[in-house]
């Protein structure tokens, strides 16, 4: 398994969680990664994502000023702090590794997927 994604779960709304996502080494360390998730019955739809050293950060409008991505380059692991969760965020969290040393929100950039963490938020 290259990409592996962990923390989701069940919270209530305004509550928060961490997403973690482990990469292999190969895939990790010179390049950018996201975050997008997907709910029942929409499309895929990007989150957030980080270059190769944390310089440049990106979010969907809908999460900014709630949610953070960050990476830890010694652990091949990048995370996405959610916070002040809506019923709305529910869905499945996929992470993704970029083909390029920085990271779009176009998924057709990202070379490799996890197999996704399942976020619920109840009302």
């Amino acid at each position: 398994v290259q990409l592996q994604a962990s923390g989701g779960g069940l919270v209530q709304a305004g509550g928060s969680l961490r997403l973690s996502c482990a990469a292999s080494r190969r895939i990790f360390s010179n390049n950018g990664m996201g975050w997008f998730r997907q709910a029942p019955g929409k499309e895929r739809e990007f989150v957030a994502s980080i270059s190769y050293n944390s310089v440049v950060t990106s979010y969907a409008d809908s999460v900014k000023g709630r949610f953070t991505i960050s990476r830890d380059n010694a652990k091949n692991t990048v995370y996405l702090q959610m916070n002040s969760l809506k019923p709305e965020d529910a869905a499945n969290y996929y992470c993704a590794a970029s083909r390029t040393s920085y990271a779009r929100s176009d998924g057709s950039n990202y070379a490799y997927w996890g197999q996704g963490t399942q976020v619920t938020v109840s009302s």
